[in-house]
């Protein structure tokens, strides 16, 4: 035990060095204080390798949709109209029948010029028989000359008459068949523009519009393609270089505004004979199939042609090209996961994939996702894109 005289001395000495203690203190946290941060990590980025791959580039346009056929129907007789015998919208075939006229006056007609018809035959039998007899009776001085002429010339006024109530009958049987009015056509029919008990005119000029029908299949797409393009097709051609389906036509892809991709498959069926001045532009009338009617006549859609022999190309992700000012670039990685700035020179779009025409080479690898992070020359962790569907072989004008 420390005695009182030493406990005196020692708490002297224990003040003396506290100020001391707490000056180390403070300047070890101060050394602490200066000391640099550690260095972040490098930047997670997600890389893709170059593509190369065999395909032909295919130019983009507008187009419209166009029925092949489109009838008005109009009587070729006038009368009440009796029946309508169709639904709105309604898919019909040739032949079937639309409208139904009041039949009943043409029909009396058709009785009155048969039997005026009747008639006539009747007439030329009396007087053919009566020209038979004319070279006997004259032989026996029976007639005279002048009643033989006579005898001969009504038989031939009652052939004439014969066929002229002929004609007068067929006319009439062609206004009674006319009371129905049928489909030209096979394809879609519009509302009835008239109901029934309506009077309608089957006059020449004046003829009332009934409805009207559209075909369905196949159908027509017009767009208008530019100089450039049609000149670019037109050497394609000469050269035999254009791609062509089995039967020999060029191929074209349409797209309707709610699909992704080019669904629907069809051919070339031919060009305008000129190019439009004011427009700088040509109309190009492409034909497709359309057996389950979902491309409707008057549709925007988009429509694209061969622009291209088959050759191979390099695709890059659309998301890895990025732009400076008027320069568009992509950020490559070096042997020693470095970024680099590579400026490029840009192809046409191939669904979600882009065509570089300089700029990069096969199996580099292309930073894809993290382009925002980096800049030249900057180091960086790659991590390899998952790859989750094909390219096909179509592209899409710049």
């Amino acid at each position: 035990m420390m005695n009182p005289r030493s406990l005196s001395s020692f708490f002297p000495r224990l003040r003396g060095l506290a100020p001391a203690a707490l000056l180390v203190a403070l300047l070890a946290g101060c050394h602490r204080q200066s000391a640099p941060p550690p260095a972040p990590p490098p930047p997670q980025v997600t890389v893709a390798t170059v593509e190369q791959r065999e395909l032909v580039e295919w130019n983009e346009f507008t187009g419209r949709s166009e029925a092949i056929e489109m009838v008005e129907v109009r009587p070729r007789v006038s009368g009440h109209l009796q029946e309508v015998r169709f639904q709105s919208g309604q898919l019909v075939k040739k032949g079937d029948v639309l409208f139904v006229i009041d039949p009943r006056w043409h029909q009396a007609l058709f009785d009155q010029r048969q039997a005026e018809f009747q008639q006539a035959k009747v007439r030329l039998e009396n007087a053919e028989r009566e020209a038979g007899r004319t070279a006997m009776l004259l032989e026996r001085k029976a007639i005279s000359t002048e009643d033989s002429e006579a005898r001969q010339s009504r038989s031939s006024e009652a052939k004439a008459g014969l066929l002229a109530a002929e004609a007068a009958r067929n006319t009439a049987k062609l206004d009674l068949a006319y009371t129905e009015l049928r489909s030209p056509i096979d394809g879609r029919v519009s509302r009835a523009l008239v109901t029934t008990g309506n009077y309608v005119s089957g006059v020449a000029g004046v003829t009332t519009l009934l409805t009207t029908i559209v075909s369905v299949d196949p159908m027509y797409v017009y767009a208008d393609v530019d100089e450039n393009s049609l000149l670019k097709f037109n050497a394609l051609v000469k050269d035999g270089k254009v791609a062509r389906n089995g039967d020999g036509k060029v191929p074209v892809e349409l797209q309707l505004a709610d699909e992704a991709g080019f669904p629907h498959r069809g051919r070339i069926e031919s060009f305008d004979n000129r190019v439009d001045a004011q427009t700088g532009s040509i109309l190009l009338r492409a034909v497709f199939p359309n057996a389950d009617g979902r491309i409707v006549p008057g549709l925007f859609a988009r429509i694209r042609v061969p622009g291209s022999e088959k050759h191979s190309v390099l695709l890059v992700d659309e998301k890895a090209i990025g732009t400076d000012q008027a320069q568009k670039f992509v950020m490559a990685l070096t042997s020693t996961n470095t970024a680099e700035y590579r400026p490029v020179k840009l192809g046409p779009a191939i669904e979600n994939k882009r065509i570089i025409r300089s700029g990069v080479q096969p199996g580099d690898r292309i930073v894809v996702n993290g382009l925002q992070r980096i800049r030249p020359g900057m180091p960086v962790t790659p991590q390899e894109a998952v790859v989750t569907a094909e390219v096909g072989s179509k592209s899409t004008k710049d």
